[in-house]
């Protein structure tokens, strides 16, 4: 079978895990402080926070800027549950705002309109958090703008994106953002086997991001309600959680950065030969926006004139064809746990004719061309 997506592993990253295993620190010792430094001096932030998870630096990056319940964050209907379910694990309300159908994207427009609705009905986010769908970036400058305007926060949840740039610098700088959180899944960019980072260029947000990640516990004698017992002392100021990340991710993490450039040139290297040889006639790339770079986590199709059954065909023989065609992703309105929360079929319209023709084919640096042109060839005999 070919996955649609997978992870590359070579000897250096083994040995850094071996190293690790064979030093004194397992968890909390100098791999992490080091990854997390390496991925905000490569996306140009100030600080880096490593945890667990992208859903764990989602859940706290939404509690560092307050998120609580008498507050609403609106996120992209179109991603995995994780980037509306941090609000809701806040006690927040969650919305949504629909997609444009050429990138897949958070919709400036439909933004736009739903801020100057929500204004007159006093009921504005606190929170936006745009998704930077397959790699590619949203427009998170027009984003900031209205951000401004409505006085909203930003979290950019790039957890397909690092590696990627907007106006030619890279995604995570945190230039028009709050915070930006990445993923290190198996299947992304790259892995730390699983992981997650929140960067940010605000000092007072990554010692609340750090404490927020090991139980809201700090040893800082300036964040203490009283004077230090001596240096083992330690205080839990507020509730916080287990998201630490370990030493072993880490490692692994680190040596993955080392290729992400090369990872991400490989992507645009397979993209391309979809891109030319697609038969623009049965299906269309999602399309990249010119001031974006994208780092192409994945490689999504829309077919064109689709409706639910040939939908579902074309993934169906893919799969027998022993090619993992996916799709990304089901609209988080239409899962029922969000339609018993009051959202419908209709909610979102963009979102959902998306879904009904979305794709997402093998891309990987690992795929080999031939592969490409195998799946190529296979989609264009069951679309025909």
């Amino acid at each position: 079978m070919i996955p649609y997506g997978k992870q590359s592993i070579d000897q250096a990253d083994i040995d850094a895990v071996l190293n690790v295993l064979q030093s004194d620190w397992l968890t909390q010792g100098s791999k992490v402080p080091a990854f997390e430094d390496a991925v905000a001096s490569y996306c140009k932030a100030e600080h880096g926070v490593a945890v667990n998870s992208a859903t764990s630096a989602l859940h706290i990056a939404c509690l560092a800027l307050d998120v609580g319940s008498n507050d609403i964050v609106w996120t992209s209907p179109i991603s995995f549950v994780a980037s509306a379910n941090c609000a809701l694990y806040c006690g927040a309300k969650i919305d949504f705002v629909d997609i444009d159908l050429n990138t897949g994207n958070m919709s400036v427009f439909e933004l736009e309109k739903k801020l100057l609705l929500a204004e007159q009905n006093n009921c504005l986010p606190k929170v936006v958090i745009p998704v930077h769908l397959a790699g590619q970036s949203c427009d998170m400058q027009a984003i900031h703008q209205l951000a401004t305007k409505y006085d909203f926060k930003i979290i950019e949840d790039a957890s397909h994106a690092i590696g990627a740039k907007y106006l030619d610098k890279p995604v995570g700088n945190c230039e028009f953002s709050d915070i930006c959180v990445f993923s290190f899944h198996p299947v992304k960019i790259i892995t730390s086997a699983e992981g997650g980072m929140a960067v940010t260029n605000d000092d007072n947000l990554a010692k609340h991001l750090k404490r927020l990640r090991s139980h809201g516990i700090t040893s800082d004698k300036s964040e203490m309600t009283d004077a230090s017992h001596g240096p083992w002392y330690y205080q839990q100021i507020e509730l916080g959680f287990n998201y630490r990340m370990t030493d072993l991710h880490a490692a692994l993490g680190l040596s993955q950065l080392t290729k992400v450039d090369e990872f991400v040139k490989q992507r645009h290297h397979l993209a391309k030969i979809y891109d030319t040889h697609l038969d623009l006639n049965l299906v269309r790339p999602l399309q990249k926006i010119y001031t974006c770079y994208s780092a192409y986590h994945l490689y999504i199709i829309q077919l064109n004139n689709s409706d639910t059954t040939r939908h579902k065909n074309a993934v169906t023989q893919l799969r027998a064809a022993g090619i993992i065609g996916h799709v990304h992703y089901i609209p988080i309105h239409l899962q029922p746990y969000y339609q018993a929360l009051g959202f419908k079929v209709g909610d979102f319209p963009n979102a959902e004719k998306y879904y009904q023709g979305a794709i997402t084919l093998p891309l990987h640096p690992s795929l080999k061309e031939q592969e490409v042109h195998f799946v190529l060839n296979t989609l264009q005999q069951i679309l025909n």
